[in-house]
């Protein structure tokens, strides 16, 4: 059992170490059956460690109080088999996407060695095992943000790496101050730190909560320290844009999950002023991050936006420490993940395929990409909140437990922020959709014609679309893996 619990850690980063050490593949249809089968191989390590479930396990100690530990509960199961329904799929797109990428070892390499730091990080079963995969996470994606080498690429890839290391930073002060006064730093329901102290050191308890918030909150895209985002995805490869933007920064999010609900406990934040300003910055991020989607001309960068906005509904739910709230934060994970990894691709496959980067270049699209364009309107519409796609559901339940929360000022402003970032969301999403089906007079039919993607690329981006309507008609099931967790959080 505890062997398999580590499995789907170990076994995709030696595959990924073994990889990047290997000077010479034979032919690429041999490095990608490798790539292959080294996903499909961890999906299901994952999975079945997921149903297995087990009482975790102890890989060593740093110290006489600090072990390295694993353990699978609902919310690490949950992340990670988002993670691995997205990088899997993700991965087989880039099997066509990256032939017209140098490099492709490398880049295969470092993307199976950043899937097991994922799991690794989702099956964390104390705070210092999750510190010391959220800082793996950072510098195993690095070479993926940085992947084309050139002057662009190096920049954004550093400025990524400045950003993440400052939050982290600031998160590691918290663990510290956490550690003097903890009983345990395993994750527990309601927190690990004694009344007691929480009492008579309240006013620094709640500094370094804040500081572990926009800390983890780097990760996430969150204001102040949201800039890497826009400039370091666009500049990856496709896929390698969509799981920074769908999944990557999902780890932001399970990291002040933790903090917030298994370490420091949700009772002891509720009406403080670290609520407030933490409300606050959500949906600043919230609008600011649509606001500059929609006046962007470049697609990916467009929804690399995007997502600084989206997260931040996430955030903005898990904030309002009420239960719809927390489960509409949870449910709008997957949804988000799915989404955008699909809508990123969506975006690789028009760039591999016509070479077109801004969006008054897609007038025309749908002529000769009809099945993708598609996809792109479907996935659009989840993420708009249109029903009956999964983005609808979840942003429900952020906005009615906003309003049950009975938080002055945040009740009601939080869902008119919600409303007004759907309706900008709609507005630079969908005139992609009505100019590429209905471009109108004055363009050149011949541009798009015959450029529908292959099949490997057509795949991934139908799944997520049927994923997309399938959450939004069937959240049941989603909401009630959140049940448990939701009860016991709060």
């Amino acid at each position: 059992m505890e062997l398999l619990l580590l499995l789907p850690i170990c076994f995709p980063i030696l595959a990924g170490i073994a990889l990047l050490l290997k000077k010479e593949f034979g032919n690429r249809r041999a490095l990608l059956v490798y790539v292959g089968t080294a996903l499909l191989v961890t999906g299901a390590l994952a999975f079945g460690a997921i149903f297995a479930g087990g009482d975790g396990v102890t890989l060593f100690w740093l110290t006489e109080t600090l072990p390295v530990s694993f353990k699978i509960d609902v919310l690490g199961g949950f992340f990670a088999s988002v993670v691995s329904i997205a990088w899997i799929l993700a991965g087989f797109f880039s099997f066509e996407y990256m032939r017209h990428e140098t490099r492709e070892k490398r880049f295969f390499g470092y993307y199976l060695l950043v899937y097991g730091v994922l799991l690794g990080l989702c099956f964390s079963g104390n705070l210092i095992t999750m510190y010391l995969f959220y800082e793996f996470m950072t510098l195993t994606s690095m070479p993926l943000v940085l992947h084309t080498q050139t002057r662009e690429a190096v920049m954004a890839g550093l400025r990524y790496l400045f950003f993440s290391f400052a939050g982290a930073y600031m998160a590691l002060f918290g663990i510290y101050f956490i550690h003097r006064y903890a009983t345990t730093l395993s994750f527990t329901a309601g927190g690990v730190i004694p009344a007691d102290a929480l009492r008579e050191h309240s006013a620094l308890f709640l500094i370094v909560t804040m500081l572990m918030l926009v800390g983890f909150g780097v990760k996430a895209g969150m204001f102040p320290l949201h800039a890497w985002l826009p400039i370091a995805h666009p500049v990856a490869p496709g896929p390698a844009s969509a799981v920074l933007s769908g999944v990557i920064v999902k780890g932001g999010v399970l990291a002040i999950i933790r903090v917030v609900y298994q370490i420091i406990g949700a009772d002891f934040l509720r009406g403080t002023w670290v609520q407030g300003v933490w409300m606050a910055l959500a949906l600043l991020t919230v609008f600011m991050g649509s606001m500059l989607a929609y006046g962007e001309p470049v697609i990916k960068k467009r929804l690399a936006y995007s997502t600084v906005s989206q997260v931040s509904y996430i955030l903005f739910g898990l904030a309002a420490l009420q239960p719809q709230a927390l489960s509409g934060a949870l449910l709008h994970t997957a949804a988000h993940a799915f989404i955008k990894v699909g809508l990123f691709l969506c975006a690789g496959a028009i760039i591999y395929k016509t070479g077109c980067k801004r969006v008054d270049e897609l007038k025309g699209l749908g002529k000769g990409m009809p099945v993708l364009l598609w996809c792109y309107t479907i996935l659009s519409l989840g993420l708009i909140g249109i029903p009956p796609a999964s983005g609808f559901v979840s942003k429900w339940n952020l906005a009615v437990g906003a309003l049950k929360s009975g938080i002055p000022v945040f009740s009601w402003l939080g869902p008119v922020v919600l409303l007004v970032s759907a309706l900008l969301t709609a507005g630079y999403l969908l005139p992609v959709s009505m100019q590429g089906f209905l471009p109108g007079e004055g363009y050149d039919a011949s541009r798009f014609q015959k450029k529908e993607p292959s099949l490997m690329m057509l795949l991934p981006l139908l799944v997520f679309s049927a994923l997309t309507v399938l959450i939004g008609l069937w959240p049941g099931g989603l909401t009630e893996l959140f049940t448990s967790f939701v009860a016991q959080a709060l």
